[in-house]
């Protein structure tokens, strides 16, 4: 079975920094796109990031960019999102997201992604 787990939310002051994980398994990791997506109470859900990993290939949100940055670790099977200078409307819940490499055309778009962790939660205070 396809399993993602994220990990790694908590509450953090405005300028602060923490670092997402999603774990996964069930799937041939280095053939897969592996996405993080938010959704702050009501607004829709947010591609925040993704990676390629048969690539490398990287994609991130405009919101986000220059401050959180992506990264994979294939031995682990482990998705890293360390964010930095997060800001309060960063706060969300973090969903990570997976699609084989050869599925998908719009890296940030939810709609693409098969499979889905639960969220993790992060909020950052004023």
């Amino acid at each position: 079975d396809v399993q993602l787990q994220a990990s790694g939310g908590g509450l953090v002051h405005a300028g602060g920094s923490l670092r997402l994980s999603c774990a996964a398994s069930g799937f041939i990791f280095e053939h897969y796109a592996i996405g993080w997506f938010r959704q702050a109470p009501g607004k829709e859900r947010e591609g925040v990031s993704s990676i390629s990993n048969s690539d490398g290939s990287t994609y991130y949100g405009d919101s986000v960019k220059g401050r959180f940055t992506i990264s994979s670790d294939n031995a682990k099977n482990t998705v890293y999102l360390q964010m930095n200078s997060l800001k309060p409307e960063d706060t969300a819940v973090y969903y990570c997201a997976a699609v084989d490499d050869d599925d998908v055309d719009y890296y940030l778009q939810s709609y693409q992604y098969d499979y889905w962790g639960q969220g993790t939660l992060v909020t950052v205070s004023s």
